[in-house]
């Protein structure tokens, strides 16, 4: 029988119960206070996340590990899809309108769908405006809808895209294609890209290479980097001061304002390895990126670390914290102005390179045939012909290049203009070209031309009015045509004169109003007429041959107007076939600086800086025109078409219709004597009788005249040895003398035919004279200026004046010196000295110079009576005499003679001898 548990027993087993009672009891209230305390967490950890935001949370590296606690994982589901319930309603359809946006930011190829594209050629035409944005790729906000992601480039912002190792393929791959979406949008040509690859000598992008065989792309050294990028600082330079000069901010707003852009753009991309640059090579780039916008010049970046000055956009491939580096989607962060940093952008999947290269075969395809169009002149003229304005410079469209309109401007930065070229480059093509331009776009109250071919040039003949009246219209811009100059340098001596002149003329006026230059004082004077003056001189250099006076003052007065003409608007255009041999010239570097444009046709020599040699590979209908000075970096090789005889007909024809009252040029021919009738109309008709002689070799035509006043000198000789030259010469003046003669009827005229050879000259002038002729032979010749002397003597014993005209005509006065005594000599001299006082006049030949000073002036005496003079084949050293010693450097020329009045001239001036004045 068991044994009953004594009392102890049953107390320590009642306590035991007790205390097991007690410890689950304690353990239950545990329990329930742990999942109290985790029920609290749970809930202020989902109220924080609400607060403060999901996002925020996800992007602490600290409380990511937190969050990723799996006792919170149903707090993050619910939170994450109450916020992308609200998301969704919040969001609505922006995601379809933003990608409608960025549509109609995207036309063309800047947004097109690359799985669309097609080996075809780049549109040939213009495309519209350029696009805002260019597409990246697709973006998202946490899962939501897509929409198409763009970034500004062209005319808007450089671009850098930062990238990993295990990014960098894609990277490169976005470029690449970005790149490809400018070139296709446009016409070849348009967008020229520049690769810079520190990593590689081929270059990053290589499915783009096909378009280094047209120009398109250019592939830099990786060891040269600052070489390309003080390029692009020159290119941003030029554009500053040259095509941005007139008040443009950028290329952008110039092509708004005139409808044509007049520069490509430049896309430099350069492929970085992540290290900075050289210090030298971040300012470089730093400055290229400063104001490459504006210019035209994009930068494109990939891994090059440089802090950019605005505007700039940033793609980063990085993988910021939060994201699964394995996941597909690479994370694109751009400018908040673009997308917001929980956007994840897809780019836009690769184009296989097969693609990429059979796209850019055909892209260079388009190119070389728009290369081969030879675009038509008349297609380059206004389409409102002499309404263009000249205050801030002369611009012509001559040819393209690419298809872009390639200008000439004639301005203040760019006031001269050297053009070079051997026999058939295309030199007289270009320049027909340049004139008609100018007359199609700027009327005469805006520019005046002054056109001169040297040589036995005729280029410029259909300019002028047609001597032989088939037509009467002329190219009113011209004041002044020459052509056939063969060895009349000093006519284009003539033109600098005039040229200097006008100089001084506008400086004075420029000074008394405050201007500095011609813009400002035509806004100060509209009142006057103060166009631009171009002067075109072709074959230049035949100016500047030999060590004479001529070529010393030559070269003084071209310097002078090359370094002052800038300021006057005058401007000298030269060109030349070789310009190599120009001693005069080369050596004097003051002169040459101021031909800041330069136009180098093919195979021309020293018209660009000595080390660029652009023009020798030139083709046939090309030119290198370079606005700087003729350094490499200006070079633009432009097309030119052909500016055929049709079209420039056309050009004057309209532009004579338009302006039909302006005076016409003064022409000057050389295979062409002067009319003798066109330059008496020229006389001052004021009642003074006047021996016409012939034309002088200035830009206004002037007739070279003997005026026979009343003052002491006033007779005149022709000194000659060629009768048949010498002798017509005298009777052409005495003809005009007699024409002008305020009296007719009472005159009084004496020929006195000493040389056989004019007997007959002399009789078939007689009847062509007005009032009373008298003819003397040689053996009454020494009564009759006895006579004659007594008549001067007499009719100054009286005083006063009206005295009938009386003019002594003596042909082969040489003869004189044996036919007259020491008495018969002092009248003689008498009759010269005193005669012109009380009208009487005395017009002789003498064959040569000697005998004429040792007629009329005893030995070491000046001729001072016998005041004016011309010769006509009498050689500069036999005319010393006659000048006091002066040396004389002068070789006689058929047609040409040397003119000299004492009253008018320090020096014997060239004239042309009149078609009735011995010809040629």
């Amino acid at each position: 029988m068991a044994r009953r548990p004594n009392r102890r027993e049953r107390i320590r087993s009642a306590f035991d119960e007790f205390h097991r009672a007690a410890s689950r009891a304690l353990g239950a209230a545990e329990g329930r206070r742990d999942r109290a305390a985790a029920r609290h967490a749970e809930v202020m950890a989902e109220l924080w996340l609400r607060e403060t935001g999901h996002d925020a949370a996800r992007r602490d590296p600290g409380l990511t590990r937190v969050l990723d606690n799996p006792r919170l994982s149903g707090v993050l589901a619910r939170v994450a899809e109450d916020r992308a319930h609200v998301f969704d309603r919040w969001q609505g359809d922006s995601p379809q309108t933003l990608s409608e946006i960025v549509a109609d930011a995207t036309p063309g190829a800047a947004g097109d769908d690359p799985a669309d594209w097609k080996p075809v050629p780049g549109a040939v035409e213009p495309t519209g405006p350029v696009p805002e944005m260019w597409v990246l790729g697709t973006g998202s906000v946490e899962g939501g809808a897509p929409f198409r992601v763009a970034v500004p480039l062209l005319d808007g912002a450089h671009l850098q895209v930062v990238s990993t190792p295990r990014s960098r393929d894609r990277a490169e791959a976005m470029v690449e294609q970005l790149v490809l979406r400018t070139v296709r949008h446009f016409r070849p040509g348009v967008v020229n890209v520049h690769v810079w690859d520190v990593g590689q000598l081929a270059g990053a992008l290589p499915g783009l290479y096909p378009l280094t065989r047209t120009g398109l792309l250019t592939v830099h050294d990786p060891t040269r980097l600052g070489r390309l990028l003080e390029q692009l600082s020159d290119r941003i330079r030029r554009v500053q001061t040259r095509v941005l000069a007139e008040g443009a901010t950028s290329l952008r707003e110039l092509a708004d304002r005139t409808g044509e852009r007049p520069e490509a753009w430049l896309v430099a991309v350069l492929v970085g390895n992540g290290r900075e640059l050289p210090e030298a090579e971040l300012r470089q780039l730093q400055r290229v990126a400063r104001g490459g916008v504006a210019a035209g010049v994009q930068l494109v970046l990939l891994d090059v670390p440089a802090a950019l000055p605005r505007p700039v956009e940033t793609v980063d491939f990085g993988d910021p914290p939060g994201v699964d580096p394995t996941d597909d989607r690479l994370p694109v962060p751009v400018r908040t102005s673009v997308t917001g940093p929980h956007v994840l952008v897809e780019p836009d999947p690769p184009v296989p390179a097969d693609d990429v290269t059979a796209v850019c075969e055909a892209i260079a395809a388009g190119h070389e045939q728009w290369r081969g169009r030879l675009g038509a002149f008349k297609d380059m003229l206004p389409r409102r012909r002499g309404e263009g304005r000249s205050h801030d410079g002369l611009k012509v469209v001559v040819g393209h290049e690419d298809g872009i309109p390639a200008e000439l401007s004639l301005d203040d930065h760019s006031p001269h203009a050297l053009v070079g070229g051997p026999s058939g480059s295309g030199k007289t093509n270009l320049l027909l070209a340049w004139i008609a331009g100018l007359a199609a776009h700027y009327g005469p109250d805006e520019v005046e031309l002054y056109l001169l071919d040297f040589k036995e040039g005729v280029s410029f003949t259909p300019f002028a009015p047609d001597p032989d009246g088939h037509r009467a219209d002329r190219l009113p811009q011209a004041r002044l045509i020459g052509v056939n100059i063969n060895t009349d340098r000093e006519f284009g001596l003539a033109l600098l004169r005039h040229l200097s002149e006008v100089m001084r003329s506008r400086a004075e006026a420029a000074r008394r109003h405050g201007a500095t230059k011609l813009a400002e004082l035509r806004v100060e004077r509209p009142d006057l007429r103060l166009p631009r003056i171009v002067a075109v001189i072709d074959e230049f250099q035949f100016l500047f041959t030999g060590r004479d006076a001529v070529s010393a003052e030559a070269t003084a007065l071209l310097e002078d107007v090359a370094r002052r003409g800038r300021s006057q608007g005058v401007h000298l255009v030269l060109a030349s076939q070789d310009v190599s041999g120009i001693d005069a010239l080369w050596g004097r570097s003051a002169i040459f600086e101021q031909f800041v444009l330069r136009v180098a046709l093919p195979r021309a020599r020293r018209i660009l800086a000595q080390d660029n040699e652009a023009a020798l590979a030139l083709p046939r209908w090309h030119a290198v025109v370079n606005h700087d000075s003729g350094v490499a970096h200006g070079n633009h090789v432009v097309r030119l078409p052909e500016a055929g005889g049709p079209v420039v007909r056309d050009v004057q024809v309209t532009a004579f219709a338009d302006f039909p009252d302006t005076p016409e040029p003064v022409v000057f021919d050389g295979a062409r004597a002067p009319s003798h009738d066109v330059l008496a109309a020229r006389l001052p008709a004021d009642g003074v009788p006047r021996a016409l002689v012939g034309q002088f070799v200035d830009v206004h035509g002037s007739p070279a005249a003997a005026e026979l006043s009343d003052a002491p000198g006033r007779n005149l000789g022709v000194i000659g040895p060629d009768a048949r030259v010498a002798v017509p010469l005298l009777c052409s003046a005495v003809r005009s003398v007699a024409a002008s003669l305020p009296d007719q009827a009472g005159a009084q005229v004496v020929l006195v035919p000493l040389a056989p050879d004019a007997a007959a000259a002399a009789g078939a002038l007689a009847p062509d004279l007005p009032g009373t002729v008298e003819k003397v032979s040689a053996d009454g010749f020494a009564a009759r200026v006895a006579e004659l002397a007594a008549t001067v003597r007499a009719r100054a014993a009286t005083g006063g004046g009206g005295h009938a005209p009386l003019l002594v005509v003596v042909f082969g006065a040489d003869a004189a010196e044996s036919m007259l005594d020491r008495t018969g000599t002092e009248d003689l001299r008498a009759l010269l000295r005193h005669g012109p006082g009380v009208g009487v006049h005395v017009l002789g030949w003498w064959q040569g110079a000697q005998r004429l000073k040792t007629l009329l002036a005893p030995p070491g005496a000046a001729i001072d009576d016998l005041g004016v003079w011309v010769a006509t084949g009498v050689q500069g050293t036999d005319l010393v005499a006659l000048l006091g010693g002066q040396p004389l450097d002068w070789t006689p020329t058929p047609g040409r003679a040397l003119f000299l009045d004492r009253a008018r001239h320090g020096r014997p001036q060239l004239v042309i001898l009149t078609d009735a004045g011995g010809g040629s």
